[in-house]
């Protein structure tokens, strides 16, 4: 089979808002240059939890728990060993017990898993799954090669921006939560004619007593001298 266009990752990544988006159009385009295949998931695991980002078609998601389950299954050992795992027939397969029946049961009898290179505590696997035997031919899996080489590249760049994403979240989290507890630090110092050390310090030993957490707290104390809520900053990166 000719495929249409070439796949190109990098242009996919970029017109993709989330990493769950770009993830999603990747297991969809493997699915959609392999026919014979009824399933296509991708699997990610970060700190030793695999978990299903992606898929296309009804077969990969039960398939993928299933290995998650057991811990064990050729999208895992794709995944852990970066290596490709080709299931040729699923009924004679002996490997990853009771992976294997619990798949002939749900109508799949051959897989390919390609690994997504490990990086940065990162690993990852394209799983495609079909209804017949010996479904993927040589041609087939050296089109999803390239498909899996170019999702690893773009998934590194894809993760650091998620990443990056969720740093810049934090921060803006953590500059709201210091904008309230210095507003709660000024009250104290008025009242108490104490400095800014002393302040917070009465602050975190009046959260710990009444353990709830300090801006929780500052809040609190806020509201009740002002009767209206804190004015919380925002982070603004500059232009």
């Amino acid at each position: 089979m000719e495929d249409p266009s070439p796949f190109d990752a990098q242009s996919l990544l970029v017109e993709s808002e989330t990493l769950d988006a770009f993830l999603a159009e990747v297991a969809a385009e493997a699915k959609r240059r392999m026919p014979d295949a009824n399933g296509c998931g991708v699997t990610l695991e970060r700190d030793g939890r695999p978990y299903t980002v992606a898929s296309a078609g009804s077969s990969a998601p039960p398939l993928d728990e299933m290995q998650y389950t057991i811990d064990d299954g050729p999208c895992l050992e794709a995944l852990r060993h970066d290596k490709e795992v080709y299931v040729t027939d699923m009924a004679e397969e002996t490997r990853w017990m009771p992976y294997p029946p619990f798949a002939v049961d749900r109508g799949t009898r051959s897989s390919l898993s390609l690994p997504l290179k490990e990086r940065h505590g990162m690993a990852g696997a394209l799983n495609l799954y079909a209804e017949r035997p010996g479904a993927f031919a040589e041609a087939d899996k050296e089109r999803l090669r390239l498909i899996a080489a170019q999702a690893s590249g773009a998934l590194v760049l894809a993760v650091r921006i998620a990443d990056a994403q969720q740093s810049a979240a934090d921060l803006q989290a953590t500059l709201r939560s210091r904008t309230v507890i210095d507003q709660a630090m000024g009250v104290i110092m008025g009242q108490q004619r104490c400095g800014a050390d002393d302040a917070f310090a009465f602050l975190r030993a009046a959260s710990q007593n009444r353990n709830i957490k300090l801006r929780d707290l500052c809040v609190q104390l806020i509201q009740n001298v002002t009767g209206e809520p804190p004015q919380e900053g925002t982070f603004q990166p500059r232009k």
